[in-house]
């Protein structure tokens, strides 16, 4: 497993050290040491999070800790938002067996974020994500804890590791090579904060109380594609074009 992209474990706003150290010793069961905890409720570190890893203290001694979800996830190329709903965001809804494909066949690093124990991810972090990955389960009881959700996902990319390293030469594509690999959020994170600066002053985003809800959706429309470096390059030398176009006095 050491050659094979692992996947980074984003816990977002977790509220308890127990179940960062339970979703630790998940994590480390198949081979997941990278975890990154987004404004723990109780500070870091924890002293509850250490008995219930059970022997995991190499992911929380490397664990990090970051203020937003953004900034989590800014280096990640691919973000997939473990939820059980939607919240109003349109995104394409994979398993965790595609989620754990895409994390050893797609170029770039990947994140799967999981939220807050009780309330689960808020529409501002899974509009970050690229996908939606949801684990089909009892639907009159879908209560998973955190460290559940954790080694379901852990388990599932260990599961596809080992089935694509059996399959030999079969999965190989040689085109994947002359693909460019897809940017890290935060190059698409400025993309959409440039477009979105020349919007709000010629009154895209009114009236205010659809403001909130025409973000999303053009930040929806704007995370699908996978840009790679060149293509955000261009659309933000376009938008530069416009800014000056805008700004010149002989227009």
């Amino acid at each position: 497993m050491a050659d094979l992209n692992k996947p980074v474990i984003v816990l977002v706003r977790p509220q308890l050290g127990e179940n960062i150290g339970k979703a630790a010793r998940a994590m480390l069961n198949f081979g997941l040491t990278e975890m990154r905890l987004v404004a723990p409720r109780d500070g870091w570190p924890n002293p509850s999070a250490g008995p219930a890893a059970a022997g995991a203290d190499i992911v929380l001694e490397q664990a990090k800790v970051f203020a937003t979800t953004a900034e989590a996830v800014a280096d990640c190329a691919h973000v997939h938002a473990t939820t059980v709903r939607k919240r109003g965001v349109t995104k394409p809804v994979i398993g965790a067996d595609e989620a754990g494909r895409q994390v050893h066949t797609l170029p770039g690093r990947h994140a799967i974020i999981f939220g807050p124990e009780r309330s689960g991810l808020e529409t501002e972090d899974v509009a970050l994500a690229r996908n939606i990955l949801t684990i089909p389960i009892n639907p009159e009881f879908g209560s998973l804890n955190l460290a559940q959700a954790v080694i379901l996902v852990a388990y599932e990319w260990s599961r596809i590791g080992r089935e694509i390293a059996d399959a030999g030469e079969v999965l190989v594509q040689p085109t994947l090579e002359e693909t460019l690999p897809p940017v890290p959020q935060e190059e698409l994170e400025a993309m959409i904060a440039h477009l979105e600066s020349l919007l709000t002053p010629r009154g895209y985003f009114r009236p205010a109380t659809r403001a909130e809800a025409t973000r999303r959706t053009l930040r929806g429309l704007l995370t699908k594609p996978g840009w790679n470096h060149l293509e955000v390059r261009t659309l933000r030398g376009v938008l530069s074009y416009l800014e000056r176009d805008r700004d010149d006095p002989r227009n």
